[in-house]
């Protein structure tokens, strides 16, 4: 300890040590009491019985015991949580009992006669825990992406391919598109869960929502959790009795009721039980990352829990190494290599993870001075909305993969293209895509639909006829969907939108013709009008002028959109036209003026 008063005397801090050998206190002079600081509670400790300082060690034995049970951090060198813990409950105490021991030692008491060599031993054995502390900070300062050759391992972190868009990512089933997002599931599970007397009382809904692939549907799933600690208290016994499954594409949630299996292991059980305790303690050298929430395909509940691997320095290189299934029900467990996955698990790879990997590989390809200066090459995911991630979901091939646009360093509202990761195996794939951002395209939706204040969910991505187009839907402010809007990525001004999705695929489809892009593998009636134009109106959408005209006798608006019809301007009202179209509700879209 004396290294410590010392420092405090040379910064001109007035120090009480209370040593017994000074003949009273060192206070200012005239005062009667010192205002400096006053050690002698270390000194009572350094001056304890063995047998005070045994049962001191054994009463920190149980509290660390016990605060390990609680927190249950990873016994691993990689774990930042670990070195927390370990800092507060091991490494602190035994530098205060070496220190005092050494002070014991240097100023003598009743139970310690002075010993210098004591004194040395103590105060070497004071400095063990500040080496472990600092080869933790060298560690973190080696896992850093500025250290010598840590740019190169993260930009490996995830391997990506470029593939082309139109040969790897399949037209989509349109009964099989996720119109409505997390949020909209939210609200149809809880209002279903509302109409449960018998759960609502004792029960809630999990905020989780994974969304995973069930019989080739894309749905989400949520444990129910005990409404609060008495809650819990009354049913710990019998269970969890059911969990919330909403399907994305047909709007439709129930609660499927378990009838034997119950959730047993969950993230509202406060002991035991508790599904990230139970499975930390269960594997106590692995660190796990966010869990998921899943069903197989017979409907049994899952709890998916990644375990985290750190590859660069002491912190550094996230990614998952293997995946630990628990059984919800029986709490069985399953210690599983990510090769060796069953399909029908979802999501082993967090989404945000997988982002983030992404983003080291497009910001340190071309080392860590490039991605500050010049950052040639230098490629971001695109940002979201309020401050969150901007990412959604696709099924392809069984799997759940994470979407998101790619955009240079230094663009705005401008994508390169977008990347498709693979949430249960990594698998990487980059498309090169000029266009627009999904919230540029988002705003071009809501700027359709301006009149009526609908807001855009964040688009997923779709192949319609070979063209990368965003869908998305639009809600009211009850968070109810009411409409849908698809955006061509490349000309996000060529705005779809419809009250169901057929509606609004058909309008697209209409717009793509219009601008000479074929319709291919569905049928498009192409029909043909002619008459007298009993009304000619100009509008400019987005920067584009469309002309809307009506046909005397035709109760029906056609949309004549430039630049793809210019011939149009030719024509006033009173002259006479003809033309092919594509009918719609409630603008029919034409495609060709026939001369």
């Amino acid at each position: 300890m004396d290294f410590i008063f010392e420092a405090l005397r040379q910064s001109g801090v007035p120090v009480n040590r209370n040593d017994g050998a000074s003949g009273g206190s060192q206070g200012n002079p005239g005062s009667g009491q010192n205002p400096g600081f006053d050690f002698s509670v270390f000194d009572r400790i350094g001056a304890s019985s063995r047998r005070s300082r045994i049962i001191a060690i054994i009463i920190l034995i149980i509290i660390a015991s016990a605060a390990y049970w609680w927190f249950h951090p990873a016994i691993n060198v990689h774990s930042s949580d670990a070195w927390l813990f370990v800092s507060v409950f091991i490494l602190l105490p035994l530098f205060l009992l070496f220190a005092t021991r050494s002070r014991a030692y240097t100023l003598g008491t009743r139970k310690a006669t002075r010993s210098a060599e004591k004194a040395k031993a103590y105060k070497l054995l004071s400095y063990l825990p500040v080496i472990v502390i600092v080869v933790g900070i060298v560690g973190g300062i080696a896992s850093a992406t500025f250290f010598p050759g840590n740019a190169a391992k993260y930009a490996n972190l995830l391997q990506t391919d470029a593939l082309d868009f139109t040969q790897d990512i399949q037209e989509v089933d349109y009964s099989e598109i996720p119109v409505i997002d997390r949020d909209s599931a939210m609200l149809l599970g809880n209002r279903t869960m509302g109409s449960i007397p018998d759960y609502v009382s004792q029960f809630e809904i999990s905020p989780l929502y994974s969304q995973i692939n069930y019989h080739g549907e894309p749905v989400r799933v949520s444990p129910l959790g005990y409404a609060d600690l008495f809650k819990w208290f009354a049913n710990r016994s019998a269970g969890i009795p059911a969990y919330a499954l909403v399907n994305m594409t047909t709007q439709e949630a129930e609660i499927v009721r378990l009838e034997n299996d119950v959730i047993h292991y969950s993230q509202s059980e406060p002991l035991a039980r508790n599904i990230d305790r139970y499975v930390q303690l269960k594997y106590p050298l692995y660190m796990f990352d966010q869990k998921s929430f899943e069903i197989d395909e017979d409907g049994n509940p899952w709890w998916i829990c990644p375990v985290q691997d750190r590859t660069i320095g002491l912190f550094g290189g996230l990614t998952i190494s293997r995946v630990i299934l628990c059984n919800a029900t029986t709490g069985e467990c399953q210690d599983l290599a990510v090769e060796d996955c069953p399909q029908w698990v979802d999501r082993v790879y967090p989404a945000e993870l997988l982002i983030q990997q992404y983003n080291f590989s497009g910001a340190y390809s071309g080392g860590w001075w490039n991605s500050w200066v010049g950052q040639s090459g230098v490629v971001q995911t695109t940002p979201g909305t309020n401050g969150q991630l901007g990412y959604n979901y696709l099924a392809k091939d069984d799997d759940v993969w994470v979407y998101t646009g790619v955009t240079s360093a230094t663009a705005d509202n401008s994508i390169v293209g977008f990347v498709l990761v693979n949430q249960r195996t990594a698998e990487s794939h980059f498309y090169s895509v000029a266009g627009a951002t999904e919230d540029s395209a988002m705003s071009s939706a809501e700027g359709q639909v301006q009149h009526l204040g609908y807001s855009a969910t964040f688009p997923l991505l779709l192949n319609i006829n070979g063209q990368p187009t965003y869908f998305m839907a639009l809600k009211d402010n009850a968070g109810l969907v009411k409409m849908y809007a698809m955006v061509d990525i490349q000309r996000y001004q060529n705005v779809a939108i419809g009250d169901t999705v057929a509606t609004c695929q058909k309008s697209y489809k209409a717009l793509l013709a219009t601008n000479g892009i074929t319709v291919d593998g569905e049928e498009t009636d192409v029909l043909q009008a002619s008459g007298i134009i009993a009304r000619s109106a100009q509008v400019v959408i987005e920067g584009n002028s469309h002309f809307y005209l009506t046909l005397e006798g035709d109760m029906k608006i056609y949309d004549f959109s430039l630049p793809g019809l210019l011939e149009i301007v030719r024509y006033a009202e009173g002259d006479t036209i003809s033309f092919e179209y594509i009918e719609g509700d409630p603008i029919s879209t034409a495609t060709k003026i026939i001369e």
